[in-house]
């Protein structure tokens, strides 16, 4: 069985992206989910399938089913960090071809820049890790960064670029929280974090919620909007703790992971019109553009340095400034999808990829562990 073009994102919506007053995680959720259903032209009792995980809450879908006063037939929790909503895409996407549920949500909210910046986490202990001082998780993609330099010769105004090209889009984005742009020098003029990486290297820490909403392809082809289609799914796992990843410099999980929804979606990188990509570091961002295949092995620097991934360069990459310069509220995967569905519905304004039809999502979970990817397009 597969789940090629059997359903469509028919709603989505974002909420308090930068800072929030007076919500909780929930409620931030529950606001966003409310905004998708209307975008759709659904309504919370149409909801009967519930996805969500949660840096807060220890059972998020008896949470969030509460909290929405709804009570689904099918939940799912799946919890592999940021890249977990993208996963749960494919998990509705099943469940709805199942016959499982008919309306599925896919919702989170977070409040990390309201609790004072600091990282709200449920993740177990890292006992051969964090005993001995490595912050995580800066502290992983630090040593990752070192690796990669060492091996290939990246260098820090590289990865720089990176972030000079995320603050680019983000300035076409009205949403983004910081309108001037960002020079090289600034990044390497900010602070040393975690060796080699500067404070501009790292993603944004801010509140936020988002919500998306799937139904069967049939059924979204009459709903308000006109339907995305999701029409790969791939995931796959490679570690847990960073000292137990097998090469600091790839994740094969990455590759088996876009390479799985691809296939399944019967594209090519040369069909790909807009590409979301987690990039909590700048380094990650460059290590997954390596082994996502849209570039070689070790030329990532190379790459990214020579504007490919700026405004007018050859890959139109997280348009509404990612991570690292519109909003990362914990998890970022739900405002990868968010921003693909606009840009494929013709709706990004200034930063919109003419005649977008096939967009890539790929997320990341923790530091390179975990990977999901999506493949959504304009027609099934």
């Amino acid at each position: 069985m597969s789940i090629r073009g059997k359903t469509a994102i028919a709603g989505i919506a974002e909420v308090d992206t930068f800072q929030t007053t007076g919500h909780s995680p929930a409620s931030l959720a529950a606001v966003a989910s409310k905004r998708a259903l209307d975008d759709a032209g659904l309504k919370l009792s149409d909801v009967d399938g519930l996805f969500t995980t949660s840096a807060y809450y220890s059972m998020p879908t008896l949470t969030m089913s509460e909290h929405l006063g709804i009570k689904p037939r099918f939940t799912d929790s799946t919890a592999l960090g940021g890249c977990s909503f993208v996963a749960h895409l494919g998990h509705a996407a099943a469940a709805i071809e199942a016959g499982l549920c008919d309306v599925a949500l896919v919702c989170y909210g977070s409040t990390q820049r309201s609790d004072r910046g600091k990282l709200v986490s449920n993740a177990d202990w890292l006992a051969y890790e964090q005993p001995y001082g490595l912050l995580h998780p800066v502290g992983s993609f630090g040593l990752i960064a070192h690796r990669h330099m060492a091996q290939y010769g990246t260098t820090s105004e590289q990865l720089a670029q990176i972030a000079v090209a995320a603050r680019s889009w983000a300035l076409l984005n009205p949403a983004a929280p910081y309108p001037k742009p960002l020079t090289v020098d600034d990044v390497l003029d900010s602070a040393l974090i975690a060796s080699p990486l500067h404070k501009l290297d790292c993603c944004l820490v801010t509140d936020g919620g988002a919500a998306v909403v799937l139904t069967s392809a049939d059924r979204a082809r009459d709903l308000a909007k006109p339907p995305v289609y999701l029409l790969g799914s791939g995931e796959a796992s490679n570690h847990r703790n960073i000292s137990q990843m097998p090469d600091l410099t790839t994740t094969e999980a990455a590759t088996r992971s876009a390479e799985r929804a691809m296939r399944m979606a019967g594209i090519t990188h040369a069909d790909i019109d807009t590409a979301h990509v987690y990039d909590a570091f700048t380094i990650s961002l460059l290590i997954l553009l390596e082994d996502l295949g849209f570039c070689p092995k070790g030329e990532g620097g190379r790459y990214v340095e020579d504007g490919a991934i700026a405004p007018g360069g050859s890959l139109a990459l997280n348009t509404n400034g990612g991570g690292l310069s519109y909003t990362h509220p914990g998890m970022l995967g739900m405002f990868l999808i968010t921003e693909a569905v606009r840009q494929l519905r013709g709706e990004a304004g200034a930063r919109q990829r003419q005649d977008a039809a096939v967009s890539l999502v790929h997320g990341m979970g923790l530091t390179l562990a975990a990977h999901a990817t999506a493949v959504l397009g304009t027609s099934p």
